[in-house]
């Protein structure tokens, strides 16, 4: 978890998006939408914060009140006091007794990989030659 490095305290109110990296921490409110850049990157909304708009970060700690969805890429905390009055997308949720939730709570799995084998490749002959020069590939393999 990332340190807190922004503060947003009481009695402020922003209107418009955010975009952080490392730590947020709020008390105050947003009316817009919040979103994280990196993936160590936490939002904490204390039981003073609110907000009214989506929240995307890979890290959450929600104990206040928020009217939007909120997409969590990683690890979402719904602490006592926490309101939520949207859908919660998420991989790993941690809900507290008491937590409200008024929305859809929605997994999300990791993305499907596609795993990589031997296997002969051969571009076709109608792609055009990635240099001028013929870029056809021919792989073998021992066995």
């Amino acid at each position: 978890m990332a340190a807190i490095t922004t503060l947003v305290a009481e009695g402020t109110t922003i209107r418009g998006d955010i975009e952080f990296s490392g730590g947020l921490h709020m008390d105050g409110s947003v009316e817009g939408s919040i979103s994280a850049q990196g993936d160590k990157a936490v939002l904490t909304l204390s039981e003073k914060g609110r907000v009214h708009g989506e929240i995307r970060a890979p890290n959450a700690v929600i104990n206040g009140q928020v009217k939007g969805d909120i997409i969590v890429s990683e690890r979402l905390e719904l602490a006592a006091n926490a309101r939520i009055d949207g859908n919660v997308y998420y991989k790993v949720l941690e809900m507290a007794a008491g937590a409200q939730l008024n929305g859809k709570m929605i997994y999300q799995a990791e993305p499907q990989r596609q795993l990589s084998g031997p296997k002969a490749a051969e571009t076709d002959e109608t792609d055009p030659p990635a240099t001028g020069k013929d870029s056809r590939v021919k792989s073998t393999q021992a066995a």
